[in-house]
């Protein structure tokens, strides 16, 4: 699979690239816990043009541990096919400017073998960045420089837009996989994309604790001038990253709520289906194997500060998960 999106989402030069993602590393200061994690098992981080969202998601990747890794899953929505389930490339080698990355066939094969999940051609799987986002990070952060040797392969699975159900299922079916001392999970998503072109104007009137319901903006309905609209989408957001803080309750209560908050508010959390199969992965290990897993946010942006209606602007939020 060919890198479809350097040159316009990311530069195509490796060595630009690995400067890039280098420095923004270096720039993620002051956590705590300190970083790398340890026993870090997975990481949520965004997907959009790395000048958008590439300094973001270096507080996500370098909460990792790459010790003893040697397969990486990455969880992605479809954002332009429709997928009734989840896809497995069938792709022998993926490209990036910074050195290329192995399939773990053996695992692909394992679970294509299961019936649940349908075949991504190369046109579908090049078109969507959700997955590709992810790769050059991917590859600095568990092999170093261009060129070298890379032991870690990937299992990307793109995430159609699924029910809960669903989501427990494919859950239940990766857990044994995610559980594996050697495997790391990366899931993709951004948080709200607020605008008009994205058809999503949701507005908290009063900041936190009013408990005074959300509306939708419009050129008839202006926000409040004690209120920005950056501030409620801020609002908006963290609501979903408190939900999916653990530990405050079990994975699958968290699942649950997430599933409300998402049918009340319809935030636009393009991973939202991706982060609901990690949490079916969590039920189940908590459930089988008494896994008490932790997920922790790091960092949170907005690519603009929106003021008007007709503004726009997407989040990021980037989390670690232990267990």
């Amino acid at each position: 699979r060919s890198a479809s999106h350097a040159g316009s989402w990311y530069t195509d030069d490796g060595e630009e690239l690995t400067t890039e993602i280098s420095g923004w590393l270096d720039q993620v200061q002051g956590v705590h816990p300190p970083y790398p994690i340890a026993g870090c098992k997975a990481v949520i981080a965004p997907h959009a043009g790395y000048s958008y969202s590439g300094a973001a998601a270096a507080w996500a990747y370098k909460s990792i541990d790459t010790t003893g890794i040697k397969r990486v899953f990455i969880l992605g929505p479809s954002h332009h096919l429709y997928v009734d389930g989840c896809a497995l490339s069938r792709c022998k080698e993926y490209a990036t400017p910074v050195g290329n990355l192995p399939p773990d066939l053996e695992t692909i094969n394992e679970l294509r073998d299961t019936g649940k999940f349908e075949d991504l051609d190369i046109e579908a799987d090049e078109a969507e960045h959700s997955l590709e986002m992810h790769l050059p990070y991917v590859r600095t952060i568990f092999k170093g420089d261009i060129g070298s040797r890379v032991d870690v392969s990937i299992v990307p699975i793109m995430v159609g837009a699924i029910s809960r159900q669903s989501e427990v299922v494919y859950g239940q079916l990766l857990a044994p996989y995610l559980a594996r001392e050697d495997t790391f999970c990366v899931v993709s998503s951004d948080f709200c994309h607020w605008g008009s072109r994205f058809s999503y104007t949701y507005y908290y009137p009063e900041p936190k604790p009013s408990s005074e319901p959300g509306l939708h903006l419009s050129r008839a309905i202006a926000p409040s001038s004690s209120h920005p609209i950056h501030e409620s989408i801020s609002r908006l957001d963290h609501e979903a990253m408190d939900i999916l803080t653990i530990p405050s309750s079990s994975a699958s209560e968290v699942h649950l709520e997430f599933a409300r908050y998402l049918s009340k508010t319809k935030n636009t959390i393009c991973g939202r289906h991706p982060i609901g199969v990690l949490l079916g992965v969590l039920a189940t290990l908590e459930e089988n194997k008494e896994v008490h897993p932790t997920i922790q946010w790091v960092r949170y942006e907005q690519s603009s500060a929106c003021a008007t209606i007709r503004d726009s602007s997407v989040s990021y939020a980037c989390a670690w998960i232990r267990f």
